[in-house]
């Protein structure tokens, strides 16, 4: 289906006019000559060399650490709305690389207060300073990093070196996929589509479109399969010896600490999430079923259940978000009518925007949010769901640039709770038809966030384990690609019709490792935390807006307790999956 209205694109000139603009010159600017005052701080303090941190320095150095921070954050977010939104503008693209060389020396400042940190007694400074007890967390963090820290200069060094590494091969990925077309015969014309435009069919009614769209598809990435695994190899690359020099055991240790959780509990998750594959292969077994098909294809996950499925314009979407939001609380009702009143949404799909959707925080309590509308139900939760993070932006506003720095793992907390609220919505109040559609919707996002995630996090830990003792091809990519697939899968879906180019559709592989498995956290985290809010609703919103304004404060272990949850046994994420299970059995009645 396609949006028959038209759809909405960002207020980005409430920031700055322009690129070009005397305010958007003089903000770099002025941002370039606080950066190199910090920089002649950091020597004045003698913020570099171990065995020098003094609390009398600390204060300072936090206080202008976070002043910077902010102003990068409003500038970065600014630059990168318009590169995501149009890769092919030479103008933003040019902007975006003059940025880079001023984020490096960021990353140099914080890597050498890191460093500095690591000699700091910690213990006196509580006692004596509130900048230190107000970063206490951050602190204790930045200690543990210290450890795992080479030399200034090499840390230095590596900063530069980024820059025509990790950070060039990212923009290549990020150029080359969103550059993609895909050669495909839409109502018997041969076209050139954008690889987003050709993914989006795969929600096409009509099993024999979705399926050339996913053949085409797959045909498009093989042209680019060479540029793109490049891309994938280097960062790969960069990051095992980066982590073999620093001192951590594996990737997945190093991604782990910066989730804020430890190996215990993704362990914990990750047993819960295999115990529960038989059941999501359940549903894709009745959905291929209800689809009139002996199995389901990979080109079948996103198929509607129905030809004639609520279409849903983007005015109706905005408004029954809101409302759903404000049955919850009138807070977050106000805050989503804000976000359309403002102007904060770019939904229209076109040429040379990114695929997919994000949230970034702009302003203190100030979002953006891109995303490709669609008139289904998929893109109204798409819309619940970033908006949720930018509830948690509001949340989190009054807290300092340091302490808002929030892992993976707690940020898609709102956001599936948003999500949550919205579907329930449906669910409670729908006519069956609808919960059908409903519920379908729900259990695919939770089937790619369980099933397909864990696959991505097998294909990745067996790109690793490749990658440490050479490249890998394409060929050999697709192949990892596939293995997962089958291993998470199952017989589930026909095993002759997986997508072996999913490393190439993802871009989460080019970027953090292990990326996606925080995502399966969010979902399982944010659905324990909407079961609590439906058996005590008394207080509840109190409590969880504190806990989103926390996610920078402490570890996820912690915040949970907070709530009686831990996370650390299989029981927790098996009571969030059990909501799963009682979604898949109602769907097979209905």
């Amino acid at each position: 289906m396609e949006a028959t209205a038209a759809l909405p694109r960002w207020d980005m000139e409430i920031v700055f006019p322009g690129r070009e603009s005397g305010e958007y010159r003089q903000e770099l600017t002025g941002i370039t000559e606080q950066l190199t005052s910090l920089e002649a701080r950091f020597e004045e303090l003698g913020v570099a060399e171990q065995g020098q941190a003094t609390v009398a320095s600390l204060d300072v150095v936090l206080v202008e650490t976070n002043a910077i921070l902010e102003r990068l954050e409003t500038l970065g977010t600014y630059v990168s709305c318009e590169v995501t939104t149009d890769t092919r503008n030479e103008a933003a693209l040019a902007a975006e690389s003059e940025l880079d060389p001023i984020l490096a020396r960021t990353r140099k400042l914080m890597k050498r207060l890191t460093a500095w940190l690591g000699s700091l007694d910690l213990q006196e400074a509580l006692t004596v300073s509130s900048q230190a007890k107000a970063h206490q967390y951050a602190l204790l963090k930045a200690q543990e990093s210290a450890r795992h820290m080479l030399s200034p200069a090499e840390e230095a060094l590596v900063s530069d070196l980024e820059l025509t590494g990790s950070v060039a091969w990212g923009k290549q990925y990020s150029a080359v996929s969103s550059q993609v077309l895909v050669a495909l015969e839409i109502g018997g014309e041969p076209q050139l589509i954008p690889m987003s435009s050709a993914r989006a069919l795969a929600a096409d009614p009509d099993r024999t479109t979705r399926q050339r769209a996913f053949e085409a598809e797959l045909a498009a990435w093989k042209t680019v399969e060479v540029p793109i695994a490049a891309a994938l190899n280097g960062i790969k690359g960069e990051t095992l010896l980066l982590n073999q020099r620093r001192g951590w055991r594996s990737p997945l240790e190093q991604a782990c600490f910066g989730a804020n959780i430890d190996e215990a509990t993704l362990q914990a998750m990750m047993t819960a999430a295999r115990e529960s594959f038989p059941t999501f292969r359940r549903y894709l077994r009745a959905k291929a079923a209800k689809l009139g098909v002996p199995s389901l294809a990979w080109y079948d996950l996103f198929a509607p259940l129905s030809s004639d499925s609520k279409s849903w314009e983007w005015d109706e979407a905005t408004d029954f978000v809101a409302n759903q939001f404000g049955r919850y609380s009138s807070k977050m009702g106000d805050f989503a009518r804000r976000s359309y009143s403002e102007r904060w949404i770019d939904a229209e799909p076109r040429a040379g925007k990114v695929d997919g959707a994000y949230c970034a925080g702009l302003r203190r309590d100030e979002s953006r949010i891109l995303m490709n509308f669609k008139p289904t139900f998929d893109s109204v939760r798409t819309l619940a769901h970033e908006l949720g993070h930018g509830y948690h932006n509001v949340c989190l506003s009054s807290r300092t640039a340091i302490q808002r720095e929030t892992p993976m793992t707690l940020a898609e907390t709102a956001s599936i709770f948003c999500e949550t609220i919205v579907k329930n919505a449906v669910i409670d109040h729908g006519t069956d038809e609808e919960k059908l559609i409903v519920l379908e919707a729900s259990i695919q996002g939770a089937c790619q966030v369980v099933v397909d995630i864990s696959s991505r996090f097998l294909f990745e830990q067996s790109v690793f384990e490749h990658r440490a003792r050479r490249e890998a091809t394409p060929r050999e990519l697709c192949e990892l690609m596939l293995a997962a697939q089958r291993e998470t899968y199952g017989d589930g879906l026909d095993e002759n019709t997986l997508h072996p180019y999913m490393w190439a559709a993802k871009p989460h592989y080019y970027g953090a490792s292990y990326y996606n498995f925080p995502y399966m956290f969010g979902l399982l985290f944010g659905l324990g935390l909407y079961a609590i809010y439906r058996r005590e609703p008394q207080g509840f919103h109190e409590r969880y807006d504190d806990l989103l304004a926390s996610t920078g404060l402490a570890d996820a272990a912690t915040l949970a307790s907070r709530f009686g949850i831990d996370i650390r046994t299989p029981d927790f994420w098996r009571a969030s999956l059990d909501q799963i299970r009682e979604d898949i059995d109602a769907f097979e009645r209905l």
